[in-house]
């Protein structure tokens, strides 16, 4: 069964671009022992934005920086989790806005502890071909987002993105962990947040 969540006080969010250097090194040091003290088992990192660098030069900054990271992650046993997000609409200029992009950079860093965030409204905004992409890649993805798309509001019939048949993607890719719900409801939380439960359990 694929588990449906809110994922708020399980992670530690670090964000920023890692061209700061020794200062997004040290948070996510200090996040990655705040992460382990408390049994948590990810943490959420972004690459910054591009701000003038190549897609190259952004990854070989994303990669050191994960470098100097993976050691201590891998022996806290917490993963970090690099978000992707779309730059067409809500985060312009950001790198880390296509899988192939992402997957690249944690190829590079060849850790089990450095994972991609497959944000579903970011991606199916950047590329679409949600199914297709998370068959192929799912192995890079540490957690999943949703939303409904357009307007990052509630999984119900008026966005475009249909998505018990997503779920059942994320269960075949052997994924086991959270799907976390974050999206900005209409109206009553409570009742949009039972609902995208109900939309996302594919469970057998």
């Amino acid at each position: 069964m694929v588990s449906s969540s809110l994922l708020i006080t399980n992670t530690f969010y670090a964000a920023g671009a890692w061209n700061l250097g020794r200062r997004i090194e040290a948070e996510l040091l200090a996040n990655i022992d705040k992460a382990a003290a408390r049994g948590i088992g990810s943490l959420i990192a972004f690459s910054g934005n591009r701000e003038g660098l190549s897609d190259q030069a952004g990854r070989d900054n994303c990669v050191e920086g994960l470098l100097r990271v993976k050691d201590a992650a891998e022996a806290a046993g917490v993963t970090v989790c690099m978000e992707l997000l779309n730059s067409k609409v809500d985060h312009p200029d950001y790198q880390c806005d296509r899988t192939s992009w992402g997957v690249e950079v944690c190829r590079a860093v060849d850790s089990d502890r450095v994972r991609l965030l497959y944000d579903i409204y970011h991606m199916q905004i950047m590329e679409g071909d949600l199914i297709r992409t998370i068959d192929e890649q799912g192995r890079w993805f540490g957690h999943y987002h949703t939303a409904g798309n357009p307007g990052r509001q509630d999984l119900d019939d008026a966005q475009e993105i249909y998505y018990p048949p997503v779920m059942e993607a994320i269960l075949r890719s052997g994924y086991t962990g959270f799907v976390g719900h974050e999206f900005c409801p209409k109206g009553d939380p409570v009742g949009a947040l039972r609902n995208a439960f109900r939309v996302c359990d594919v469970g057998r």
